[in-house]
This record gives C-alpha cells, sequence and structure tokens, in this order.
C-alpha cells in the first residue's frame, strides 16, 4: 500500500511516498480503508521536527474510512461501517497522561497518511450518516478541540458570546459549534474576504486584529463593556494579553495555540484581578469525541472544507497549510 513518511531531512522535503506492507487486524482491532484526511498545524511543526526524529513515522492524526476487516474479539464495529478515528486512541476518559499522549496518531505513533490503517476497536468511532468522509476527517482534533475547548473546559451556555481568534480548523468549528448552542459569537481576522465568510457564518462581529492591536478591548466594548463570557486563545503569548483583555469579570480563558510561539512575556495581573479561570486544552477524550459528533448529528452542522488534495499531493497540501490562506480545513482524499 502506498503510505507517506517522515523522514529525517529538513522541511517538508521530509514527506516521503514509499510502500509498505499492508496490515492485518489481531485480536481487538480494526483495519479501515482510508477516504480522506484532514491536516492541522501541528502537522506543521512534527513535519518540520522530522530531521531530529531516530526512525521514520507515518504522519497526520485526522482521518475517516471503512472499515474492511475486523480482529478476533471486536463486537462493536463490523466490516462497511464507516468510521472516523481518535486522536488518542487510548484517552477514552478522564485526565490525560503521559502514557496517552505518547500513543498520540501522527506524533506518538504512526498516523494516518496511509491507505490502510489498523488501530485498536476504541480508536475507532462511527461517523454519522450526515457527514461525509470529507468532513468526518475535519473532526478528530480540530473539532474535539473546539468542542472540549467551548463545553468542557468551559461552560459556554445560550446567550453568552465567546471570542474567536482568526479563520483556521478550530475557529471556524469553535463558530459553528457556539452559533448551534445559541451563543453570539465575535471573530478576528485580517482579511476582509474571511470576516465576510465568518459573518455568513453566523459570527456577529468581527474585527481586524492588524488594524485594530487593541483587538481585546474593542471585543469588551461590543458587549457593551462588561466583557465576553468566553475565549479561545490559539495564538499563545502574543494573543494572551488581548484575549484576557476581552473577557469579563469571572470569564473563561481556553488556551490550545502556539500560533505565536511557546513563551513570551505576558501581563498576569487581569487574570487575577478579573477572577478569570484558565484552562489548557489539548485535543479531548474519546468520550468528548463522541459528544461532539452527537452534537454535529443533533445541529446538521457541515464542517467547512477549505481545499481539497490528492493523496499523491499531500506535500501540495502541507504548503497550503503553511501559506495561512485557509478558512477552515484542508482534505487530503485517499
Amino acid at each position: 500500500m502506498k503510505v507517506f513518511e517522515l523522514q529525517p531531512r529538513e522541511g517538508f522535503d521530509a514527506l516521503t511516498l514509499v510502500q509498505r506492507p499492508e496490515p492485518a487486524p489481531k485480536a481487538g482491532e480494526v483495519q479501515v480503508r482510508m477516504r480522506a484526511l484532514s491536516l492541522n498545524y501541528r502537522d506543521l511543526l512534527v513535519a518540520r521536527g522530522a530531521k531530529a526524529r531516530k526512525a521514520p513515522l507515518i504522519p497526520v492524526s485526522d482521518g475517516a474510512g471503512e472499515v474492511v476487516a475486523i480482529g478476533a474479539g471486536v463486537s462493536r464495529l463490523r466490516v462497511g461501517d464507516r468510521v472516523t478515528a481518535a486522536f488518542f486512541p487510548t484517552w477514552k476518559s478522564g485526565l490525560l497522561s503521559d502514557e496517552i499522549h505518547a500513543r498520540s496518531l501522527g506524533g506518538g505513533q504512526d498516523g494516518l497518511l496511509a491507505e490502510q490503517v489498523v488501530l485498536r476497536e476504541q480508536a475507532w468511532l462511527k461517523i454519522p450518516d450526515s457527514l461525509s468522509f470529507e468532513q468526518a476527517a475535519t473532526l478528530p482534533c480540530a473539532g474535539v478541540t473546539a468542542y472540549h475547548a467551548l463545553f468542557e473546559a468551559a461552560s459556554l451556555k445560550p446567550s453568552d458570546t465567546v471570542l474567536l481568534q482568526g479563520t483556521g480548523g478550530v475557529s471556524i468549528l469553535a463558530l459553528q459549534l457556539a452559533r448551534a448552542a445559541g451563543a453570539r459569537v465575535i471573530i478576528t481576522s485580517s482579511s476582509e474576504d474571511k470576516r465576510v465568510r465568518a459573518s455568513k457564518l453566523g459570527a456577529a462581529h468581527t474585527i481586524d486584529y492588524k488594524a485594530d492591536p487593541s483587538w481585546g478591548e474593542t471585543a469588551r466594548r461590543l458587549t457593551d463593556g462588561r466583557g465576553v463570557d468566553v475565549a479561545i486563545d490559539v495564538g499563545g503569548p502574543g494573543t494572551f494579553d488581548q484575549a484576557v483583555q476581552s473577557l469579563r469579570y469571572g470569564g473563561q480563558l481556553s488556551v490550545l495555540g502556539v500560533l505565536t510561539g511557546t513563551s513570551g512575556p505576558v501581563n498576569t495581573y487581569n487574570v487575577f484581578h478579573k477572577t478569570l479561570r484558565v484552562s489548557g486544552v489539548y485535543v479531548g477524550s474519546i468520550e468528548m469525541f463522541e459528544a461532539l459528533l452527537r452534537m454535529v448529528q443533533q445541529n446538521a452542522i457541515e464542517p467547512v472544507i477549505d481545499r481539497t488534495f490528492a493523496f499523491d499531493d499531500a506535500r501540495a497540501a502541507y504548503d497550503y497549510l503553511s501559506s495561512a490562506q485557509h478558512f477552515g480545513k484542508i482534505v487530503i482524499k485517499v
């Protein structure tokens, strides 16, 4: 079968199309013919660090396909079922741990950028009938992260206001989930076209963060000075202070991104002065994924796909994601 490996080379040149033997499921395992995959910012970071790896790695955590074979003892899935994989295939519920973290797809262990994949039965979740393979492939990382940030790390309620940053996969799915929950959304983007598209998806207000460096205070003013109830920070130290500025007293901040790096000066005064609750979010558990899939089905949510690439053009998909031109998710068809 065809497989992309990350081999020890610089940048996206590490992506190498190779042949590997087709896998077969052992007891408790399920073999899936992959039909669609989607990329996340994390995939860029993993690829850029490939030169330091001791062994080749199949990248990409997010994908969907159909069951083609099952091992002994598998009872929940059947051949022909449409499924998608959990980012953390061993995190059923509860807290994240070092052991769970070490088994993340496309990072700690081989991922899904292959024609066939075998994982333990619990790692595969059935896809709602309302979703295509391509749409389902957008959810394991970005969708679960957005769900976790809004409804687990925070407690978004109808009539709440949420502030989102940018128009990448997590933020656009968070926009759709928040609107489905009856919340009001403010979203930032430096692109006029993307701001218009976000408004069409239901954003109440949009802010050009480049033209308005005090966008956190602007978001606060858009709530009649009270502040937003929930903010999701995808940027890191470069956006943290403005996200904090946007929040009301007792507001909730979900921190999950590294777009501006992983360390840098931040002002902690408003965190305690405004009695904020700040939570780190790293994707989520299988139970969270199951809850997300129910919400997507019940609200007929259709994930936004910016562009689709052929399997052999995976390198071009990485380049496009790196350009930051996308709105929503980038998909690779298998």
